[in-house]
Formats: structure tokens, sequence, C-alpha cells
């Protein structure tokens, strides 16, 4: 990623994921309800989800976005990474 910006957001997506789950140990540690603590691991894997897709937009804009060098054989290539990238993602 070459974009500060979009480091720091990542960071923070990232730190609020870890709060997440330390929440959820709290949860546990406190026998909190289970359907709480699933509400909760839900809301974890919908930032994940969340996260994970801010990557693979910002990961195209700044890492794979054809030059005026690329010929059409790389951008097919690049092209195929970004496909294999967001089928995994979902």
């Amino acid at each position: 990623m070459k974009n500060d910006q979009t480091k720091l957001e990542m960071k923070r997506r990232l730190r609020r994921l870890e709060g997440q789950i330390r929440g959820i140990e709290s949860m546990l540690d406190d026998s909190r309800d289970c359907k709480e603590i699933v509400q909760q691991m839900l809301s974890v894997r919908a930032a994940v989800q969340s996260a994970n897709m801010f990557f693979i937009r910002e990961y195209f804009d700044s890492c794979m976005a054809p030059d005026e060098e690329m010929d059409l054989v790389s951008a097919r290539q690049k092209m195929d990474e970004i496909v294999t990238m967001l089928s995994k993602a979902s």
C-alpha cells in the first residue's frame, strides 16, 4: 500500500477488530448469554469482511492499476489476481 491514509485506515480497522475479539473473550469469561456472544462474533465476521474488501479495493487502486507500459497479457494477469482474491473474500 502506497498511501499513508490508506495504511492508517487499515490499522484503525484492525485495532477495532482486536478490541471486538477482546470483548468476546471478556464475554466468555463473564459467562454472558450465548446469543450475545454469537451476535458479537457475527459483528466481527462482518468487520473482517469489510476490512478485507477495503484492502482489496485499495490494493487494486494502488498496486494493480495498469500503467501505460503494461501489455495486454500483464493486464490480464493482474485482473486474474483480483478475481482470485475476490473469490476468496466472499
